[in-house]
């Protein structure tokens, strides 16, 4: 099983994009589309406050029934964060997001943010894993 920093240092995309908690939902979003990515962590005097995504612009906007061009960040974002660890494992970074239906999970050492992992990171992750082991058994039964 792979840890979170193993996974971190083979993702070819390690930049992570933040905005503020004054950002307003519009300003993240044309930042979210320049850059082709999901999420972003909110950071307030460097510390992780929270995240948005996506998902928090189509259901909370919408639900707000507020503009795009007024309504900040911190209105719609994610604070209640869970987060993870360089040291945990990709199975457990697995069953967190399952659990609690998350795509995106900051990644924190020494409460320092050093990534973000999403679900696809982890897919790809199991996905090799898994095609290794069967390549492995396909050759211990050839007796290879």
């Amino acid at each position: 099983m792979k840890t979170v920093a193993e996974i971190l240092r083979a993702k070819s995309h390690t930049q992570i994009f933040s905005v503020s908690p004054t950002t307003t939902v519009l300003e993240a979003a044309l930042l979210m589309a320049e850059k082709d990515i999901g999420a972003l962590v909110v950071m307030e005097a460097g510390e992780l406050v929270g995240i948005v995504t996506e998902r928090d612009f189509v259901r909370r906007v919408a639900a707000l029934e507020r503009s795009a061009y007024a309504t900040g960040i911190e209105e719609v974002m994610t604070s209640n964060l869970f987060v993870v660890a360089p040291r945990d494992s990709n199975q457990y970074c697995m069953q967190l997001m399952t659990e609690k239906n998350l795509r995106h999970l900051p990644v924190l050492d020494n409460g320092k943010l050093v990534g973000l992992l999403s679900i696809r990171d982890l897919v790809r992750d199991i996905t090799a894993e898994q095609e290794s082991l069967i390549q492995h058994l396909e050759q211990y039964i050839r007796g290879a």
